[in-house]
């Protein structure tokens, strides 16, 4: 695991910035305005904890909450990736997500897994540019069940 950020960094990622830093002291400057896909990393190799009400908003009034079970079910043990995404516009759906995991009503309910986990804010946002997300993001989801027995990152709910 310590060798993610290497890996990653070698398959053309980058920012490696903490979900605090994202959600206190959002910067549009940080993250590029194009196309592509991005990783929350969870870096800390201790078992997770997880909390029975995340800081994740309400979107169109459902609850973003999961029972505790749901959550350990969903871990993948050993791995640092927790989430995988895609965006159109990188900068605008990760500024969306950082909202909606500030508790703002913002449409961003997919991977809201991540706002249950108790350390949250030490999660790592890394970002790479590239045209086609979605068949991208599919790509990279498939390989990652390939190599977990079936089981997708902690927090992506579909793929």
């Amino acid at each position: 695991m310590t060798n993610i950020k290497e890996k990653l960094m070698n398959e053309g990622f980058e920012g490696f910035v903490s979900v605090k830093h994202l959600k206190s002291e959002f910067s549009a400057s940080c993250i590029p305005n194009q196309e592509g896909v991005y990783h929350i990393l969870r870096l800390n190799e201790s078992k997770p904890a997880f909390l029975k009400t995340g800081t994740g908003g309400y979107f169109k009034k459902k609850n973003p909450n999961v029972d505790m079970k749901t959550l350990e079910l969903n871990w993948v043990e050993d791995e640092p990736i927790v989430y995988i995404g895609k965006a159109t516009d990188l900068n605008k759906r990760l500024q969306q997500y950082m909202q909606f995991g500030c508790g703002k009503n913002v449409g961003h309910y997919g991977g809201r897994y991540i706002w249950q986990l108790e350390d949250s804010d030490e999660l790592i946002v890394c970002w790479k540019r590239t045209a086609n997300s979605g068949e991208v993001e599919s790509k990279m989801i498939a390989e990652f069940k390939k190599s977990h027995n079936g089981k997708r990152p902690f927090a992506n709910l579909v793929g």
